[in-house]
C-alpha cells in the first residue's frame, strides 16, 4: 500500500557513503517495492539499477570493508531483497550471507521464548474435558476433582468410604506426534511490508519446527505464492518473495481458506497494511465465513519494532466489528498473541497509539 512519486528518497549521488543507508533504510525498501506498483516492468528494472549505484549497494555487497561499515539489520534485509532481480549475479552470494547473519540473529533472540511459550500453549489446548476412556490423564482428573471428595455410607452398618466424583475429566490430547493446532501466516509483501515479511519468514521457520504445530506460510501481492515447502530455511523464504507490486487479500484468503482443513483448531494470521487492490466486501465475507466454521482470525498490521505504519483505517475498523481486531504486533509480543489464539483466548492487544 501506500503511495509513492517515483522519487527515491534520500537520494545521494554514488560519492555518499553507504554506512549511512541505515536510518533511510525503511523508506527505501517502500520505495524499490512501490515503483512496481506505478511503473511498467521495463522503467522498474532500469530505476532499479539507478537506485544500486546511487545508493552504493554494489559497493557495499562486493567490498567486505563496506559490510563492515554497516551493522546489517531488518530493513537492510528489506532493501536487497526489494531489488530483486535487479541485483547484479555477482553480488547475489554476497547479499545471501548478509541476510542469514540477521535472520540467525533473528533466530538467537526470538527462537528459545517462542518456542517455550507455543508449546505450553499446545499442551494446555491439547488437554480436552470430553476424552475418551482410553485417553483420560487420571492423574489431572484425580486432582482436578478433589474438591467433589464424597462419603458414602458402607452397606450394612459397614464403615464408610470416600470417593472423588469425577465432575471434569481431563484428557491427555493427542499423540505427541501429531499436529495438535494449524497455523496459517499470510503476509502481504508489498514494499512498505519488507520487515514485517523478514520477522514473519524467521518466525514461520520456528513454527514450522514445533512437532505437535503445522504451519503454512502464503506471501502475496497479487499473486499468491505458498512458500510452506522452503520454512525449514527462512533465507530460503526471504529470497522467494519478491517486494512489492499491488495487493489483493482477498484472493490470498481465498487460497488460505481452501487449504484449511480442521477450522476449529486452526490459527490464521493476516499480516497487512490492509490496503486491499482486490475486491474489499468479498474480503470481508471471507473472514466472517472463517471465524464462523471456529477459525481463530488474527490480522497484524505490522510485525516489527516499528509500531503501527500507515494502514486503511476502514478495513481495520470493519475487521475489528467482526471480532478480528487489527494492530502493530512486536516481535516480542508476537509469541504471546500466537500463544492466546492457540488457547482460544483474547489477545493482548496492546494500547493504541494516539493518533495525531
Amino acid at each position: 500500500g501506500g503511495d509513492s512519486g517515483g522519487r527515491m528518497p534520500g537520494g545521494r549521488g554514488s560519492g555518499g557513503r553507504a554506512a549511512g543507508l541505515g536510518a533511510s533504510a525503511p523508506a527505501v525498501a517502500r520505495w524499490l517495492g512501490d515503483i512496481r506498483t506505478y511503473f511498467p516492468a521495463s522503467v522498474v528494472q532500469v530505476m532499479q539499477r539507478d537506485a544500486i549505484d546511487r545508493l552504493g549497494l554494489s559497493a557495499l555487497l562486493l567490498e567486505p570493508e563496506m559490510l563492515e561499515a554497516v551493522e546489517p539489520d531488518v530493513h537492510l534485509v528489506g532493501t536487497l531483497l526489494s531489488l530483486g532481480k535487479a541485483m547484479p549475479e555477482t553480488t547475489k552470494e554476497t547479499a545471501r550471507a548478509v541476510v542469514r547473519k540477521v535472520v540467525a540473529d533473528l533466530e538467537k533472540r526470538l527462537e528459545s521464548r517462542t518456542r517455550a511459550t507455543l508449546s505450553g500453549a499446545l499442551d494446555r489446548s491439547a488437554r480436552t474435558s470430553r476424552p475418551r476412556h482410553h485417553d483420560i490423564d487420571w492423574d489431572r482428573t484425580v486432582r482436578a476433582n478433589l474438591k467433589h471428595y464424597l462419603t458414602v455410607p458402607g452397606r450394612d452398618g459397614g464403615e464408610p468410604t470416600g470417593t472423588i466424583v469425577p465432575e471434569r475429566l481431563v484428557g491427555h490430547g493427542r499423540a505427541a506426534r501429531s499436529a495438535k493446532k494449524e497455523v496459517v501466516l499470510c503476509v502481504d509483501q508489498s514494499g512498505s511490508m519488507a520487515a514485517s515479511v523478514v520477522y514473519a519468514s524467521v518466525f514461520g521457520a520456528v513454527l514450522a519446527s514445533l512437532r505437535t504445530l503445522s504451519t503454512r506460510l502464503v506471501v502475496f501481492d497479487t499473486a499468491v505464492v505458498d512458500l510452506t515447502d522452503q520454512l525449514a530455511d527462512p533465507v530460503d523464504v526471504l529470497f522467494g518473495t519478491q517486494l512489492g507490486g499491488g495487493t489483493d487479500i482477498n484472493r490470498a484468503l481465498a487460497y488460505c481458506q481452501s487449504r484449511i482443513t480442521r477450522p476449529a483448531d486452526t490459527v490464521v494470521v493476516l499480516i497487512s497494511d490492509l490496503y486491499e487492490g482486490g475486491i474489499r466486501d468479498e474480503m470481508l465475507k471471507r473472514v466472517a465465513a472463517m471465524k464462523a466454521a471456529g477459525v481463530e482470525f488474527v490480522t497484524l498490521l505490522a510485525l516489527s519494532d516499528e509500531g503501527a505504519p500507515a494502514y486503511d483505517r476502514d478495513h481495520a475498523a470493519a475487521l475489528g466489528a467482526l471480532g478480528a481486531p487489527a494492530f502493530a504486533c512486536t516481535p516480542d509480543l508476537f509469541p504471546d498473541v500466537m500463544a492466546a489464539a492457540i488457547e482460544k483466548r483474547p489477545l493482548p492487544v496492546p494500547d493504541p497509539e494516539p493518533r495525531p
